[in-house]
């Protein structure tokens, strides 16, 4: 891996889960690690001090990725003071899982504004600073989506259109930005061990684990470790793609 040492990143929704996971990693491989929450400074401030305890730097940062202007005054700020960004992990999501027929508009809301509308928010005001760095172009862009944004899921179709439109925008967003040599990728994960499928019930999540070729649930590490390769001057070549890391489910 080569020296990341000037390197700055951000990566939204750090305070847990794949979010911390990659926080973790990037800052391992020297990367600056901006890490960004909206609620739970707590848990923020926990991945603030794995990293230092792993020798790693960084900063916590807390914006709603839903409030565009709210994004925009402080993305603006972060790059005044540090620079164009290299890399940016666009991770935040929530889920709001109900039957489409019985699916309230707030749910469909809440879902489509984090889970999509944050793509406009948090990219958009990074992405000229990025595009224009004169004296070393290129930067590295990496979009969470998910197995559901590619197959669908019952209870989900809020969660799925989300992670589905994020799919499209990330291609054609890696259209306009190669000849500047900016990469854009997804990482659609599957069925992964954090916070968002503890409201699984047993017999569901059991029936689930079944399905998975791997028979288990992957770990937020082995998409950190895969979104630390995507983050790195060796995957220069690598856009506009999408990756599952799923264990085999179809």
């Amino acid at each position: 891996m080569s020296n990341n040492s000037d390197k700055t990143i951000l990566v939204t929704g750090a305070s847990g889960g794949i979010g911390r996971a990659i926080a973790v990693e990037a800052a391992k491989a020297g990367y600056y690690v901006i890490c960004h929450y909206n609620s739970g400074a707590e848990r923020a401030q926990e991945t603030l001090d794995l990293i230092k305890s792993e020798g790693g730097n960084g900063e916590i940062v807390k914006f709603d990725v839903r409030n565009r202007e709210e994004c925009r005054e402080i993305l603006n700020k972060i790059t005044e003071e540090k620079g164009p960004l290299w890399g940016i992990v666009s991770n935040a999501g929530i889920t709001r899982d109900n039957v489409f027929a019985a699916m309230k508009g707030d749910e469909w809301d809440d879902v489509l504004r984090t889970d999509l509308d944050s793509f406009y928010n948090v990219i958009q005001p990074l992405v000229m600073p990025m595009a224009r760095r004169s004296n070393k172009r290129g930067g590295r862009i990496i979009v969470i989506s998910s197995i559901t944004g590619i197959i669908g899921n019952r209870g989900q179709v809020n969660y799925s259109a989300a992670k589905a439109g994020i799919i499209g925008a990330a291609k054609a967003l890696a259209m306009e930005l190669a000849s500047r040599k900016i990469t854009v990728n997804c990482i659609a994960p599957g069925l992964i061990e954090t916070d968002m499928i503890k409201g699984i019930i047993p017999e569901m999540y059991e029936k689930i684990v079944e399905s998975i070729p791997m028979n288990r649930v992957g770990k937020p590490e082995e998409i950190a470790s895969l979104a630390v390769f995507l983050l790195s001057e060796e995957s220069g070549y690598i856009t506009k793609q999408v990756i599952s890391v799923n264990g085999g489910m179809e």
